[in-house]
């Protein structure tokens, strides 16, 4: 499917990405090689959720889609997801608790298995496992 530049800039703009794309030589037709070589890890992780952006799924699958970027872009890319994905149903598989926090519901798995599941903020008044990791980050 082809896109018009307003889609895929505002796409971009949500990914986090638009600055970077500003600046490259030919903006959007920036060749960035095979399998975007010319990117880095959290550029490409950047792309990725820009072209989910674009293909407006209804059900979104993100498996540690920020685990190459540092706090204050994943941060930011959260926020400008959160628009995004309202309505849509979503799993956040992730390690960092950033990734999960504004999630209706987490799994919390421990040896493979389930240990403590509801709303993150019930589940770190339960002072279980994901109190504890909560509070190691902070």
């Amino acid at each position: 499917r082809d896109f018009h530049d307003a889609e895929l800039w505002e796409a971009l703009e949500i990914s986090q990405l638009k600055a970077t794309v500003k600046d490259l030589s030919q903006k959007l037709d920036t060749p960035v090689g095979r399998q975007g070589l010319k990117l880095s890890g959290g550029q490409r992780q950047r792309l990725a959720i820009a072209r989910m952006v674009l293909s407006k799924p209804n059900i979104v699958i993100l498996d540690e889609a920020t685990s190459a970027l540092d706090s204050k872009v994943e941060n930011d890319l959260h926020k400008a997801l959160k628009g995004f994905l309202k309505n849509r149903t979503t799993i956040i598989i992730a390690h960092r608790l950033s990734a999960v926090k504004q999630a209706n519901h987490v799994y919390v798995f421990e040896n493979g298995q389930i240990c403590q599941q509801g709303h993150p903020d019930v589940l770190i008044n339960q002072k279980g496992l994901y109190a504890k990791l909560y509070g190691e980050l902070q």
